[in-house]
């Protein structure tokens, strides 16, 4: 009997990409067998309709899983280490990757299927078992899922379901049980999680809320414009992460942006949010925008009642107005007249936290293709002449970058971030071992990779680099010895 025929240890066990892959189809199934039954839990738990709730998570959801059945392999697969060097000769590399183990989602409540649904199917299509906590605001919906979940021929045990309690999120976070942390929610909750984290150098992925900008600019179609904002910000009762905050709208289409904008603003119906305190915040904001010379486009800025709030878009709103920086997780939206993209830059990149940058302009195709002009807004998701819907592509990836977090979820870089890279070698036995040369034979290796790699001889090195630091020149010993003595 030969190794490869015995048995391994019990802790080798896995599930193969196969297991992996029918667990996906079921999931699937199950999800849209029992669509509209979690959409109704969704809707009676954080308000939204019964049809948004389908629409925007039960839809993706379905459309992610399906999308991870057909490429998840191809991302996860072994390959080969291309570009073997000559004096590797004998030696094979695969690069792979494995899952890491056991994985805690901390989950949250304003998309409380689409946001957990992506992040459970990915760590278990990497290989991964689960535990959830769910979110203390929506914990029977996302129950719901994880049953959906577990009863779709997994081991046992391979997802755990945790209580909802905040206290069970810190005493799970705080066991150091997991090879990963997957936490979704505000900055400040984020900001405890990362340092828990990092007393037993737990990595973590933190998708943290965006404050994110919209830019109208002077060639863009300002009742398009309009009409995708309005949607966008008041989507989910204005609680998406990735929804603009504020429109930065050159002044040469402004009159027509805020003509479009009016009918929208003042037919708006009142909505509830989850958070009462967070309703109350977003109208104490923009009655101080309003104190700095502000107004609201419908003529009327209702104060919020148990909850319940109007939509309110602040325009002619001064760019050092708090209202204008974001910090509001709510139907409203602070729209600036800027005088040109420079001075809209200016005050996008004054907000640390960025998701997802909107940029409404007919010159779309171009500026996609500027990718100094993409980069620099600083985002993981651009999208022209629309906001959020795109990011429902299973693709997508969302990474945060300063206060909105760290790491990646979703779309090929959020699998990939569930899993960790392993490369093996396989030596021949043949192989001489590898020893450096003789000294003598130095000088001749040297001439071969020179001649090989099209380099000159180096001649004399008369000036060594002088390192600079924090703008000093700092003198090497040889230097400083040379001029002490010149």
């Amino acid at each position: 009997m030969t190794l490869v025929d015995q048995n391994l240890p019990a802790d080798c066990r896995a599930l193969s990409w196969p297991d992996r892959r029918s667990w996906l189809r079921r999931f699937r199934r199950a999800v849209a067998a029992h669509g509209r039954d979690l959409a109704r839990v969704i809707a009676e738990e954080v308000g939204k309709t019964e049809s948004e709730a389908y629409v925007s998570e039960v839809l993706p959801l379905v459309a992610s899983i399906r999308w991870h059945e057909a490429c998840a392999g191809s991302i996860l697969s072994t390959r080969p280490a291309w570009g073997r060097p000559g004096w590797l000769v004998g030696r094979t590399v695969t690069l792979q990757r494995v899952p890491l183990g056991r994985v805690l989602i901390i989950a949250t409540w304003n998309y409380p299927a689409g946001l957990l649904g992506i992040q459970l199917l990915q760590a278990i299509a990497a290989g991964n078992q689960v535990t959830v906590k769910p979110s203390e605001r929506s914990p029977e919906s996302q129950r719901l899922l994880v049953r959906l979940a577990a009863s779709c021929g997994l081991p046992d045990g391979w997802i755990e379901l945790a209580d909802a309690s905040r206290s069970e999120g810190e005493r799970l976070v705080a066991s150091a049980a997991f090879d990963k942390v997957i936490f979704t929610g505000g900055s400040g909750t984020g900001l405890a999680v990362a340092r828990m984290c990092a007393d037993s150098l737990t990595p973590s992925v933190l998708e943290l809320s965006g404050r994110d900008s919209a830019l109208v600019l002077s060639d863009a179609d300002p009742a398009l414009a309009a009409r995708r904002l309005w949607l966008a910000f008041t989507m989910n009762a204005g609680q998406t992460c990735m929804a603009p905050r504020r429109a930065l709208v050159d002044r040469s289409v402004y009159r027509a942006f805020l003509d479009a904008m009016a009918p929208l603003a003042a037919g708006a119906r009142p909505v509830r949010l989850v958070d009462a305190s967070e309703a109350q915040r977003c109208t104490t904001l923009v009655r101080e925008a309003l104190a700095l010379g502000a107004r609201s486009l419908s003529g009327v800025a209702e104060a919020a009642s148990d909850g319940w709030m109007r939509p309110i878009v602040a325009v002619d709103c001064p760019a050092h107005a708090p209202l204008v920086h974001g910090e509001h997780f709510g139907p409203v939206m602070a729209v600036v007249p800027v005088d040109g993209l420079q001075e809209a830059m200016q005050i996008h990149r004054r907000i640390a936290h960025v998701l997802a940058t909107s940029v409404f302009t007919r010159s779309a195709r171009q500026l996609q293709r500027n990718e100094a002009f993409v980069q620099s807004l600083g985002s993981s998701v651009v999208t022209f002449n629309e906001c959020v819907t795109p990011t429902g592509h299973p693709g997508v990836s969302i990474a945060g970058r300063g206060e909105s977090g760290w790491g990646a979820s979703r779309g090929e870089a959020g699998l990939l971030e569930l899993t960790r890279p392993l490369s093996v070698s396989r030596t021949a036995s043949w192989t001489p071992d590898a020893e450096p040369p003789p000294p003598r034979m130095l000088g001749m290796l040297d001439r071969m990779v020179r001649w090989w790699h099209g380099a000159r001889s180096p001649g004399r090195l008369e000036h060594p680099a002088r390192p600079v630091i924090d703008g000093t020149t700092v003198e090497s010993p040889v230097t400083a010895g040379k001029e002490q003595h010149g």
